[in-house]
């Protein structure tokens, strides 16, 4: 497997993993909490990825991307009933993005697949998505942070830890390896 599928997928789920221990740190109220007019919930915004991945990914390379069973705008109204429920969804997502991206080979990042009837490269549909997915997660790590405050866990190398964080870094010998693999391993 080329080096660009390998690494996308490891930036996949290393953006999975950022709403994983969002998630772990957040009640379903707070998963549900709204924080301004007009603004999305965590829980909205999970049932949008997720509407988006279901869509995008299933038969990615022989479909087009904008299926005619998905009702974008119903992402946007509440449903789930419990965290639970939003988990197991956003895991089914997930994992219609891999079952998607796994398979794929250097031969397939050139062929071309559609998304509103727009051709795209594999790898454009990919790169395209991973933008997409990593601005929401972003959304989802950004309200979770607002809403726990001072409690929040950092997800990242945490304010005023810089230099402890580089020491260790620096403390091993130069390597090849891919960013997440730490965080990966941590999970």
């Amino acid at each position: 497997m080329s080096s660009y599928l390998v690494s996308v997928i490891k930036q996949f789920e290393y953006y999975k993993s950022l709403g994983d221990k969002t998630f772990n740190e957040l009640s379903f109220d707070e998963l549900q909490n709204d924080i301004a007019k007009d603004a999305n919930s965590i829980s909205i915004i999970v049932k949008h990825i997720v509407g988006n991945m279901l869509s995008r990914w299933t038969n990615f390379l022989n479909e087009d991307g904008e299926k005619e069973w998905r009702h974008r705008d119903q992402e946007f109204e509440s449903s789930y009933t419990s965290k639970e429920e939003l988990i197991e969804n956003w895991n089914k997502g997930w994992q219609c993005v891999f079952d998607a991206i796994e398979p794929l080979t250097n031969e397939d990042l050139e062929r071309i697949v559609y998304i509103r009837n727009m051709g795209h490269t594999v790898t454009e549909a990919i790169n395209r998505q991973l933008a997409h997915y990593s601005y929401h997660v972003g959304q989802i790590v950004f309200i979770g942070k607002i809403l726990k405050g001072s409690d929040w866990k950092s997800l990242s190398v945490p304010k005023g830890q810089s230099k402890a964080y580089n020491k260790e870094k620096f403390s091993k010998e130069k390597r090849r390896e891919h960013f997440t693999d730490d965080i990966i391993k941590s999970l």
